[in-house]
């Protein structure tokens, strides 16, 4: 049977399922990301790597689709059989046409598109023609203005191109065929795009050591090359963590940069979230800043999680969204509740006041051990992702529901859930303290540009193991 994990007034249902809708015994899912059609909610799309075997390494692009808003998912196959795919990224434009980025061994990509709420996709270039590199995440501008329909796409340096540095690709015709590599001022890494209500595009990420907001205001123009303009650094209260203990083969979490667009006047909005680990921590709090000038400076960072602070708990995979009414949704795991300070519960925050204040936390789903289900990696994946709406929002997140006889422990399945401020306690926002302003932003004129200067070296990055395990920047043999 699949799983259908109730928690209070919040329901999990299992997206990773066979063709009689059960559980798959013996296979492992992770790294999740959900489409909404925001013409009829009831048809979502999720996204995920899909192992057949938790015995092998070995991975492929799996998804599923729902009609009836999540209740029921279908679990058709993978995108391509028996090819290695990595790291789902998955989006959909104004109209509901759902688009599936993918990653293949060698560290490009392919872009595929489905028409029919995802129950079935088409691959829009031969394997690898999409580009990219490794952890890219995209997203597409659904404004009316000239760049209506460009998909935008972002990566962490560990490039289809072998150049070692964190690149930014264009398409202008739909995902098609994507426009030769950009370098990113100050590379920022392991973070998310959007467009806002103006056509600029505003890429979030953390450049080895501090997070930067970087903007690009002719990438619109389908005729010019584009350029970064703007280069703000974004104080997030910590760094991003990699082999951390709570997830020790991957990331505690990404870099999440949403914008607003809601024509309220809160409409153009810039914010960023991420579970980073502060000074003198060794654990992770959820993290948000956020910018009402343009991305030219950002707030103090905002603790969302509202525990008591304990180093021994962690918050970690934090994630949100904004809804078309300015609402802002986030999502976690969250061991306060764990005696043992890793068993995992999605938790859920809600800000109706551009993230001034946040709702009191509420658990959405019972406990999980995420050590459980390892797919020859140790890790639950990388990421877990929401879409919102005006109501609500729209979750796939990775967890270990359900057990295996066979191997005497839980496995890693997709779930998703739905939130809402309504769908449990409603909680009352509690006010903050005043936000200060972080540093003026500096310019660059080229999108060539180099970082400025410090008078400290750059520390090197983290090594990522995906999907091979090369470190960035120097890339080695290829696979």
């Amino acid at each position: 049977m699949r799983m259908i994990s109730p928690y209070g007034s919040f329901i999990s249902y299992q997206v990773n399922v066979d063709a009689n809708g059960n559980n798959i015994v013996g296979d492992a899912a992770n790294e999740c990301t959900i489409s909404v059609d925001p013409t009829n909610g009831n048809k979502m799309a999720i996204g995920w790597r899909q192992f057949n075997s938790v015995l092998s390494n070995f991975r492929q692009g799996g998804y599923g689709y729902t009609t009836d808003g999540g209740i029921h998912w279908t679990f058709p196959g993978v995108l391509e059989n028996n090819v290695f795919r990595s790291d789902p990224v998955t989006n959909s434009d104004e109209t509901g046409t759902f688009f599936y980025l993918s990653l293949l061994q060698t560290f490009c990509e392919n872009m595929y598109r489905s028409t029919n709420g995802g129950q079935s996709w088409t691959e829009l270039q031969a394997n690898g023609l999409a580009g990219g590199g490794d952890k890219e995440w995209f997203t597409i501008d659904k404004t009316n203005g000239p760049g209506h329909g460009f998909q935008y796409q972002s990566s962490d340096g560990g490039d289809c191109d072998n150049t070692g540095v964190v690149e930014f690709q264009r398409s202008t015709d739909g995902g098609v065929t994507w426009q030769a590599p950009i370098h990113i001022p100050n590379d920022p890494t392991i973070g998310t795009l959007d467009v806002d209500s103006n056509g600029n595009l505003f890429i979030g990420g953390e450049g080895f050591s501090t997070f930067y907001c970087v903007r690009s205001s002719n990438a619109q123009i389908g005729n010019q090359t584009p350029t970064f303009d703007q280069v703000t650094p974004v104080n997030m209260g910590g760094d991003l963590i990699f082999g951390g203990a709570i997830n020790p083969g991957g990331l505690a979490g990404q870099a999440f940069l949403a914008i607003d667009r809601s024509g309220a006047p809160t409409n153009n909005n810039i914010y960023m979230l991420a579970s980073v680990q502060p000074p003198g921590q060794s654990t992770t709090d959820v993290m948000f800043a956020r910018s009402t000038d343009g991305g030219l400076t950002f707030s103090a960072p905002h603790r969302v999680n509202d525990d008591p602070v304990n180093p021994s708990k962690w918050h970690w995979f934090g994630t949100f969204a904004v809804a078309p009414n300015g609402r802002l949704d986030a999502v976690w795991y969250d061991t306060r509740n764990a005696a043992n300070n890793t068993d995992s519960q999605l938790f859920y925050s809600f800000s109706t006041d551009a993230g001034v204040t946040w709702s009191p936390n509420v658990a959405v789903s019972n406990a999980f051990n995420p050590f459980e289900g390892y797919p020859n990696q140790n890790k639950i994946g990388d990421y877990i992702t929401i879409v919102s709406d005006d109501t609500g929002g729209n979750v796939a997140y990775a967890a270990t529901f359900n057990f295996n006889l066979n191997r005497g422990q839980h496995e890693e399945d997709v779930y998703y859930v739905r939130v809402s401020p309504s769908g449990g306690p409603t909680p009352t926002p509690t006010p903050t303290p005043t936000a200060t302003a972080t540093p003026t932003a500096t310019a660059t004129a080229t999108a060539t540009a180099t970082p400025t200067p410090t008078s400290t070296p750059r520390p090197t990055p983290t090594p990522r193991p995906e999907p091979t395990g090369r470190p960035r920047p120097t890339p080695p043999p290829r696979p």
